[in-house]
């Protein structure tokens, strides 16, 4: 693996802290929708911390970050308000797009995130166009893209890499390479691996195991590197596995099982990033178990704030919605 750094002690508790942040937060969420608290769908991360939290650890507040229809952790590992975003979630006016969004559009651009989006692939030209800001403003500043697998398959991923590469832009390309598209194994949708399709364009790829975080925070301190000495792009995929369904309630319109229960189990029992990593703290003896449910329950803490602040929050009108179709008319 490139790069020799590795987090410590505090760097490690931290990514933990996010970890059990977005854990909890999708955990939530997830057993709101299906008590019908919420008015939407919602694609829970769960089993897939390790990719938000490595990543974004290295980002600075002007670093710039889109995300995809999964992207909950990836908003809060960039420093998003959890309040707002479940308020968001909640379709209440107090969300960070006034409830305007919902759970796949979330966003916030004082803090660097310019969008998850629901359309598979959309983040890339978005997240290219960024990062050429980032170049022609001088800032420093990089921009990553965070994408699935089944965006690896879309014609605007190779036109993205072309263009960061032939720019030379302070561009980050992450496969949060999940295994499945919607309902398909990726295995059946998708040819050779990921990411080879940047090495015709001469962007430097790293394969990191997704599940690590420790090894995906070594990665991303390569990556980030790279790009900010002038470089150019880089592409990670890093190697992951959805726990939950694609969506909650999955049941209802999916008949035929794409994965078995056996499966699953295995991922959640022997390859929790969460786990893992608490194991690996207190085999080093660096975490106790109090130290621990201390972390934990501070992380379950802010969820429980968060879902009430959003329970409490104000439905907007039917018509505010068409306040958002056209540029200046919504105050």
């Amino acid at each position: 693996m490139k790069g020799n750094l590795s987090p410590d002690v505090s760097q490690c508790l931290k990514l933990l802290r996010t970890m059990l942040l977005i854990r909890n937060a999708e955990e939530r969420l997830g057993a709101d929708f299906r008590d019908g608290k919420l008015p939407g769908g919602v694609h829970l991360s769960i089993g897939q911390e390790a990719v938000a939290a490595g990543v974004c650890a290295h980002l600075d507040a002007g670093d710039q970050i889109a995300s995809t229809h999964r992207g909950h952790g990836h908003f809060l590992a960039k420093g998003g308000d959890p309040r707002a975003l479940f308020a968001e979630i909640y379709g209440k006016r107090e969300g960070i797009c006034r409830g305007m969004g919902g759970s796949m559009h979330v966003a916030d651009f004082s803090r660097g995130i310019i969008g998850a989006n629901g359309i598979v692939g959309a983040g890339l030209p978005i997240a290219t166009g960024a990062a050429l800001a980032n170049q022609l403003d001088g800032d420093g500043q990089m921009t990553v893209c965070i994408f699935g697998d089944g965006a690896s398959n879309q014609g605007v991923l190779m036109e993205s890499l072309n263009i960061a590469s032939l720019w030379q832009l302070p561009l980050l390309f992450v496969c949060e390479h999940n295994g499945f598209c919607q309902f398909s194994p990726a295995a059946t949708v998708t040819a050779g691996t990921i990411s080879d399709r940047a090495k015709p364009f001469g962007i430097p790829v790293e394969v990191v195991d997704g599940n690590d975080v420790r090894a995906v925070w070594r990665v991303m301190a390569w990556a980030t590197d790279h790009i900010r000495s002038g470089q150019g792009p880089a592409f990670i995929e890093a190697r992951t596995y959805r726990i939950n369904n694609h969506f909650e309630r999955e049941h209802l319109v999916v008949t035929t099982p794409y994965r078995s229960e056996e499966e699953v189990s295995e991922w959640r029992r022997d390859r929790d990033p969460i786990a893992q990593l608490q194991q690996w703290l207190r085999d080093k003896s660096l975490a106790d178990d109090a130290a621990l449910a201390a972390i934990a329950d501070e992380a379950a803490a802010v969820v429980d704030d968060s879902a009430a602040f959003a329970a409490a929050g104000t439905v907007p009108h039917a018509n505010e919605g068409a306040g958002f179709m056209f540029a200046g008319t919504y105050s």
